[in-house]
């Protein structure tokens, strides 16, 4: 032990009483969740929103799982329609009812900003689609992408937070790092050049 390590060992002894310097380490269980919990705990997170927010769709919890999963699969409403059986109208109520709203769903043909001003004022369907000179109906559908903004921003995202770290997880645990990592490699090999001669 050089002069520089037994000052260390010294003054660590004299800060915690004590001369073992390590600890018996345990194995942890892991914060990945297998799939079992993982459903578990999406359906938790579906009921609680159900009980927190009146939802327009009538869907079971375990629809409403399965649309969670194909929307962060990156399914569209036409995809995830195609899945469940249902119409994609009603693949869009059930996404606002559990707030998964895309960046899409808010590129309206006016002023998005102004219409979410109107339906946090709860001014009247009619007339905030003569405010907007825009069809009732389609004021109704970037309205309904509008409460269901107000509504989750109250609610600082967690619901949708995570629903995508709870899946990301999963991710994880299925093996996606090691395509990912594979994809990386293959990547980086593609760009060596060879040059050998014998």
């Amino acid at each position: 032990m050089d002069e520089k390590t037994e000052e260390l060992r010294d003054i660590f002894l004299d800060t915690t009483g004590g001369d073992t310097v390590t600890e018996r380490q345990e194995e942890g269980h892991g914060s990945l969740a297998d799939e079992g919990d993982a459903a578990e705990r999406l359906s938790d997170l579906v009921a609680r929103m159900r009980e927190r927010y009146e939802f327009d769709s009538d869907w079971s919890d375990d629809d409403l799982v399965r649309l969670v999963r194909l929307y962060f699969d990156d399914g569209d409403d036409a995809a995830i329609a195609d899945d469940l059986g249902v119409s994609e109208e009603a693949v869009f109520d059930a996404r606002m009812d559990l707030h998964l709203v895309r960046e899409s769903d808010r590129e309206a043909p006016f002023d998005f900003s102004r219409l979410r001003s109107l339906v946090v004022d709860e001014v009247p369907l009619a007339e905030r689609a003569a405010a907007l000179d825009a069809d009732e109906e389609l004021v109704a559908r970037y309205s309904a992408v509008a409460a269901a903004d107000a509504r989750s921003t109250r609610a600082n995202d967690r619901f949708r937070d995570e629903f995508a770290d709870l899946l990301a997880e999963q991710d994880l645990k299925g093996g996606h790092t090691g395509d990912a990592r594979e994809d990386g490699l293959r990547e980086a090999a593609e760009d060596i050049e060879t040059n050998v001669s014998f």
